[in-house]
């Protein structure tokens, strides 16, 4: 095979891979609590796996701000590591690569298609799915100033809708 022909056969199986995968990005307000609580749970569901491709961000959120911490206390208490978040504002890049994104709540996913209306078709509440009939279509209540244990509510909140999103992500992803 020609240097042209192996240069096309790479291009291929590389469009091939990046189609396969899955980039999901979650949204709330200032990148600083739910989003990133949400992405760390969500990469430990789909530990081991190389198709996923993860990020969060806030509609609201003043970029470099680490992780709050009871964010950072309820993650550690798990095993996982938020020490090195760093908040980040949507943007229009986030947006094209994502295939999902799930907002925490209704204002956030306003926000997001008043500001990205071509988010419409991928963009979604992150309650939407789950099969929790006391949370489905609810917002994931905002913990920001709140002690450990409202903290501790949001996350068991994420731990019921989280395994309904992995499903969905199964289920209805398209390889472009």
């Amino acid at each position: 095979m020609s240097r042209a022909g192996i240069a096309l056969l790479t291009k291929a199986a590389a469009g091939a891979l990046f189609s396969a995968l899955k980039n999901v990005l979650f949204v709330c307000t200032g990148n600083t609590c739910r989003s990133p609580l949400a992405e760390v749970i969500f990469r430990d569901l789909v530990r081991g796996r190389q198709d996923f491709i993860l990020a969060s961000a806030g509609t609201g959120a003043f970029s470099g701000q680490p992780a709050s911490r009871n964010s950072v206390t309820l993650a550690r208490e798990r095993g996982l590591d938020l020490s090195q978040h760093r908040s980040r504002a949507v943007t229009i890049d986030l947006v094209e690569s994502a295939t999902h994104i799930f907002a925490m709540g209704r204002s956030h996913l306003m926000a997001l298609l008043d500001e990205f209306p071509e988010a419409e078709e991928k963009a979604y509440l992150l309650t939407e799915f789950t099969a929790e009939d006391r949370l489905r279509g609810r917002d994931i209540a905002d913990p920001f100033g709140g002690d450990l244990e409202d903290y501790r509510e949001m996350m068991q909140h994420l731990d019921q809708c989280l395994p309904s999103l992995l499903a969905y992500i199964e289920q209805t992803h398209k390889e472009a």
